[in-house]
Parts: C-alpha cells; structure tokens; sequence
C-alpha cells in the first residue's frame, strides 16, 4: 500500500484509541533501518508509524552533507517508495524537534507539504513533533498553536510534548526528576488553547516518568495514573461525559517498560509509543556477532586478502534487518493484542 493518506490517518488514531491498542512508532536513520521496520509491520500484520529524529535525518542525509532536511526527504521519498510493496498502512513522522531547530527542521518539512497539497497531491509526511518540553508550557503553547494552523493547512497532524522525558536522546539530556510527571492543570491549559480536534486534531506526549533509554528495574518509575488524571480532568471540564479520553496520547520512552504499565497507559488513550533502543540494539546485535565470528575474514590480517563474502555488508545488514524487524514484530504484538483491535 501506499503511505497513509491524511484521511488513513485518521482513521488509524480513531480505531486505537477506539481499540484500546497503540501503533509502534520506529525510529530509523537509513534505508536499511526502514526496510527493517517495513517488514517486521508487514510480518506482524499491523500499520505502524515510521519516524525520524532531527539527528537520525541530519545522518540520513550522508556525514558530508548533515543537513536535517534533505536527510527527512531523502527517507521519506524513500518510504514511499518502498512502501507500496508492503500489504500494510505505514505513516511518516518526525520525532523530537526543539525549539532552536524549529526553522531547521519541522517548518521547512511542513512548508514543503503544504506546496504538495496545493499542487493536488499527499503530504510528504503525516505528521511532525513540536518539543517543548524545555521551555515555560505558555510559550510551549503558543507555539504549538501557530504549528497547529500550518499543520492543518498541509493536511498534517501537529505532536506536542507537555511534561519532559528524561534520559538522552540525539545529545539532548534530561535529569530525571518530578518534572517527568505532566502536572493535572497543564492537560487543562492544553485543552483550553489547542481545542481538542476542532482545530485540527493533534497527538500529545504527555509524560508519567518517561526516560528514553533502558534503565535497570527500579530506576524509573512510571505512573500511567497521570494519563488517567488528565483525561478525566479535561473530560469533566469541557463536559464529555464519564470515561471519555479526549486526548490521543504518546507513549515516549517505552523501551524496556513493563507490559502491565504499557497495557495500564495505553488504556487511558495512549494511541502511539515510540520505540527506538530496543530495535537499535536488534540491529546492532547480529552485526557485532558477525564481526566477532568472522574477524579474520573482515580483516586483512596480516597482509591477508580477507574473505570479501564476510565483509560485504550485505552479508551482515541482512541478518540486522531480519533482526531487528523481529523486534518491531514484538512491540506490534505487545501493542496491539491490548485492543480489541489488530489494526491492520
């Protein structure tokens, strides 16, 4: 199939929240990274979601060129490409964008877009992440706002992030403190200013202790609960009724999550978790593993011609790619047999 259409889309974010069950969001820095993520989707049956950091674009684009948005068109051209070849609905995102790299990234991607729609075709993407999580939440909001009224007009769905996910990730790092629980009043504020799909409708990472990377058991403590709190806050103030989950929430930082607490946070709404150390570290594995068994034949050892067949990369990047799709097959099976759907 071709890349999710805006209206696909939607309809994905409506049938997981609806379903109780969430999509994999992967991250990928390359061709063989998206080739890998594409099959374990398609091995798993489900849509899923593909994304890509502003550091993980800024390599897609070569380490001569590193510029973020050549490196964002570049894998997502090629996505689409590829894509068609897969029996499943894939959707393209970027993830993690600050505020200095806003102009560097994220709006440029959504100027070129909005050219796309008004010569009549799709987005090149499907929607982009605003963080914000580093500045005062007014500022985080007005922000998003104006982001929003672009978003909409390109036919893409705006992320913001209220709250920080602690750990580090491309560079960026975050102590892990009380700040890594979205206070009840900032779901209101959010609310109050963004509308709650009237506007255009929009994904929210709002954080319950998330840190990005993997930490022993007992080092981070997550509380879906704060989930809870401000659906029902939200849910109360715009009078939606018991049990109404206004909110599509992001689940960031979920590598090596327990699966009650995924099970627990995905049941308060959470419509998307991201998932990027655990496929890194499936990827990675067998290429390690190669070089280690094979070191004489990736080698010129002493003088030696090596053996070409261990040293071509194909000979190693397959059994990474065959890997770490078996790893995006479990986060799928993980996400999805929460629901009463297999969103596929």
């Amino acid at each position: 199939m071709p890349i999710a259409t805006p209206e696909v889309y939607a309809d994905m974010i409506n049938r997981a929240k609806e379903g109780g069950f969430a999509y994999p969001a992967i991250n990928c820095t390359s061709s063989e990274t998206v080739n890998a993520a594409l099959r374990g989707f398609a091995d798993a049956g489900s849509d899923g979601i593909i994304q890509f950091s502003t550091g993980g674009a800024e390599f897609g684009s070569g380490t001569r060129v590193k510029d973020m948005v050549t490196g964002a068109v570049a894998l997502a051209e090629f996505t689409h490409v590829v894509a068609e070849k897969y029996p499943v609905n894939v959707a393209l995102h970027t993830d993690h964008c600050p505020k200095d790299k806003l102009d560097s990234y994220v709006r440029p991607l959504i100027a070129l877009s909005k050219d796309r729609v008004d010569a009549g075709q799709e987005p090149l993407f499907q929607s982009h992440m605003w963080d914000g999580s580093a500045i005062e939440l007014t500022e985080n909001l007005d922000i998003a706002e104006e982001l929003m009224e672009k978003s909409a007009a390109a036919k893409i769905v705006l992320e913001l992030e209220i709250g920080i996910v602690g750990g580090e990730e491309d560079g960026v790092v975050a102590e892990i403190n009380e700040k890594l629980y979205t206070a009840d009043g900032d779901f209101l504020r959010t609310a109050q200013q963004l509308g709650l799909g009237e506007r255009g409708v929009y994904l929210l990472a709002a954080t319950f202790g998330n840190v990005h990377g993997v930490y022993k058991p007992g080092n981070v403590k997550l509380r879906p609960d704060v989930l809870q709190r401000g659906q029902a806050l939200v849910a109360e103030e715009f009078d939606l009724g018991e049990g109404a989950k206004p909110f599509n929430l992001v689940f960031h930082g979920g590598s090596g999550s327990a699966e009650s607490e995924i099970r627990e946070a995905l049941s308060y709404g959470v419509v998307k978790m991201n998932v990027d150390t655990d496929t890194q570290y499936a990827f990675t594995r067998p290429i390690a593993g190669h070089m280690l068994s094979n070191y004489d034949g990736v080698l010129k050892i002493d003088g030696e011609v090596g053996n070409k067949k261990a040293y071509d990369p194909r000979s190693y990047l397959k059994a990474a790619e065959t890997n770490m799709a078996a790893r995006v097959v479990e986060a799928c099976e993980h996400l999805l047999s929460a629901g009463q759907s297999q969103g596929a």
